[in-house]
């Protein structure tokens, strides 16, 4: 991870997105038109979001096998960083359907799945700050992050999908690819997701070094003063 290309990559991405992502054309839909473009910015954050709850909890289940501090540490940035990405795609989301619904908060199934999944979150990190031992905080995290990810699944890909939902790809509406997602939109949105994916990680990664230099200094001044 302390190789730069990626980092290089993730900002040629953006800017790329960003600049596209205004300029180019995009396709003249009814009702949508130009707010369309919020495709780009909103849900590349869903797509970030699972993957840094993903990578959260592989390093929580490698916590639980292994008993690393660091994979905690690790496991605890990525989940932050994918709360992050999830009040962004909320916060987004509001502002596009602002525009289209009418309304920021339809009561839309994804949206109250989405932010029931980062109330989900924000207790995890009540329960991290709420413990003082650092090995039962790592193991009740690691558990809790298992469960958390169990529960965002349902939440945002399958029960959306079982009821009525005016979100493209959910409730009977056709997806993205069939809908709106021409060839137009296509050479922007794939580097869109992959520029804020790569940003996350690197978010996380700062996030983690910090810790682990914290960490660090605690113990040093810790067996100084024994």
């Amino acid at each position: 991870m302390k190789s730069a290309w990626w980092k290089i990559l993730a900002v040629l991405l953006l800017i790329y997105t960003v600049v596209g992502g205004l300029l180019m054309e995009v396709p003249r839909l009814v009702i949508l038109n130009e707010s369309i473009r919020a495709l780009y910015f909103h849900v590349p954050m869903w797509f970030g979001m699972v993957v840094m709850f993903l990578l959260s909890v592989i390093y929580a289940i490698r916590y639980l096998r292994h008993h690393d501090p660091l994979n905690d540490r690790i496991s605890a940035g990525f989940a932050h960083t994918g709360l992050i990405f999830g009040l962004l795609g909320i916060g987004t989301g509001m502002i596009w359907a602002n525009y289209t619904w009418g309304t920021p908060w339809h009561g839309d199934p994804k949206q109250n799945g989405s932010a029931i999944t980062t109330l989900i979150y924000f207790a995890y990190f009540v329960l991290r700050g709420s413990l003082d031992n650092q090995e039962q905080r790592a193991r009740l995290s690691a558990v809790y992050a298992i469960f958390a990810f169990a529960a965002m699944i349902p939440l945002i890909f399958i029960i959306p999908r079982l009821t009525s939902s005016m979100h493209p790809g959910s409730g009977g509406n056709p997806g993205f690819n069939m809908y709106d997602l021409d060839s137009t939109m296509r050479p922007v949105f794939y580097p869109a997701v992959t520029g804020w994916i790569l940003l996350g990680v690197w978010i996380a990664s700062v996030r983690i070094r910090i810790q682990t230099a914290e960490e660090k200094i605690l113990d040093h001044e810790y067996e100084r003063n024994r």
